[in-house]
């Protein structure tokens, strides 16, 4: 059974600190600025041999009127809701302050299992706030500094209790052996496995990694709350609430999709702030880290330059892409608008011809079926694999339709062709002088493998190298 233990606190504490120690990985933005952390983040934890669910919130403040800080008030209390241990972490060198105070009433009615963290106990100029801290009513006061790693034994020994307990609560409930109905099991069929390893294949169960990008405001938080069934990230009026990118699991048709919300990404020049710079420099992660992206547009302002070159970029970096057009409910001439957006897809994207694109409603959860069913045919193309028998027929056929150019007055000769690897589909060809073969011409031939081999939408890479078919005797 896993522990899940929030660390919580006011703004500017260190909770995302002591979170990216736990996780052994900076994937939560630390900042000076107070409030860098607005939703909950969650991953799996390690103190030497425990592991356990850890979730990372924003600073609590006392507000109720509807702002966002209230909303991510409302997210901090699910946070306590949901844990098993909660971590209250005050800043032992500033002492207990009036807030503090405030949230220790708020976790002494929760219930649960609260343990007083002191971060920033490194020097002696923490003793006074630590011997403040009884004051707040948990016991001894743990001093930890989150950002040099110390305090993590005892951190060890508060989660050791909770995963002993959860141990003995989950082996009470477990049913005996004689309660355990009796089932059939079926063996699984030869997968053509041999001594030497399985058989690497492409698995349509396995999870699937999707982020959703796009400008601010365009709605990929609220659309990911809709998939999910639930408010899980902060949304509002507001233009670029999200600052990290959050992973959401999601159980999708029996398959698990990790959807990751992130920062909207503005032209390079707007950007000023040192806090939005590390917000899109994660979202520039989290595309390399994206199988699918979901580059959502605003019906009523599609197709902007940020749009195109988030487009580009998704491109260059190899990963499958879907182009969903969200807030389709505000447009009133539906097909005239579609038929528009079709043209200027072609037209501007003339790399990725085919592209997927869907119509959406983010916030009343119109055609989510559709977007997922796009991304799974997507993800299958990006999968695609030709054998080099059919690559070698087809560029036969390619050739004596349209020769390559003569350059120098000497005929470029193409002799072989192969599929290197999957994801995206990735071509060697041979050539006789490959770096005289003309651009436009490897445009013709990358676009002729997207309409023979059934790969729409699809980034493809072509490599020419020089050299002979190592399978034609007349070469050699």
């Amino acid at each position: 059974m896993t522990v899940t233990v929030a660390i919580v606190g006011r703004p500017n504490v260190g909770k995302s600190t002591l979170f990216n120690r736990l996780v052994g990985r900076r994937i939560a933005l630390v900042d000076d600025t107070p409030g860098v952390t607005r939703d909950r983040r969650e991953a799996e934890g390690r103190i030497g041999d425990l592991r356990f669910k850890v979730l990372d919130t924003a600073g609590y403040e006392d507000k109720t009127d509807g702002s966002l800080e209230d909303r991510m008030r409302q997210q901090t209390e699910i946070a306590i809701r949901d844990a098993d241990v909660i971590l209250f972490m005050i800043d032992a060198k500033a002492g207990v302050t009036p807030l503090d105070e405030r949230f220790a009433q708020v976790l002494r009615r929760a219930g649960k299992d609260v343990h007083l963290i002191g971060n920033k106990a490194e020097g002696k100029a923490a003793d006074p706030g630590l011997l403040e801290a009884y004051n707040l009513g948990f016991g001894e006061p743990v001093a930890l500094s989150a950002e040099h790693g110390l305090g993590l034994a005892d951190l060890h020994a508060i989660v050791s209790k909770a995963v002993d307990a959860a141990a003995e609560k989950a082996e009470a409930e477990a049913p005996s052996l004689d309660q355990m109905p009796e089932v059939d099991v079926d063996l699984p069929e030869d997968d053509g496995s041999t001594e030497e390893g399985p058989v690497k294949r492409w698995d349509p169960k396995r999870h699937l990694n999707v982020a959703i990008i796009g400008r601010p405001n365009a709605g990929k938080s609220t659309l990911i709350n809709r998939m999910v069934g639930e408010e899980r990230l902060l949304t509002g009026p507001e233009a670029g609430i999200t600052r990290d990118s959050i992973l959401v699991p999601w159980e999708y048709d029996g398959r698990t999709i990790n959807l990751v919300d992130t920062a909207g990404m503005r032209r390079k020049a707007r950007i000023e702030a040192k806090l939005e710079k590390l917000a899109v420099s994660d979202s520039l992660r989290s595309i390399q880290y994206a199988e699918v992206v979901v580059l959502l547009l605003d019906a009523q302002i599609p197709f902007e330059k940020q749009d195109l070159t988030l487009a580009d970029l998704v491109e260059r970096e190899g990963r499958a892409m879907v182009i969903a057009v969200n807030k389709w409910d505000t447009v009133e001439d539906k097909n005239a608008k579609l038929a528009e957006l079709r043209e200027q897809c072609e037209r501007f994207l003339p790399q990725l011809k085919g592209i997927p694109l869907v119509t959406i409603s983010g916030l009343q959860g119109r055609n989510i079926d559709k977007l997922m069913q796009a991304i799974f045919a997507i993800e299958r193309k990006w999968n695609s694999h030709v054998s080099t028998a059919r690559l070698n027929r087809w560029l036969s056929g390619m050739t004596e339709s349209h020769p390559p150019p003569a350059v120098s007055g000497r005929r470029l000769k193409l002799r072989y062709m192969t599929q290197a690897k999957i994801r995206p589909p990735s071509f060697i060809l041979f050539a006789s002088r490959p770096e005289a073969l003309p651009h436009a011409y490897q445009r013709y031939l990358i676009n002729g493998l997207r309409d023979a081999f059934d790969m729409p939408g699809t980034p493809i890479r072509l490599w020419v190298r020089g050299g002979k078919n190592p399978f034609d005797k007349s070469d050699k």
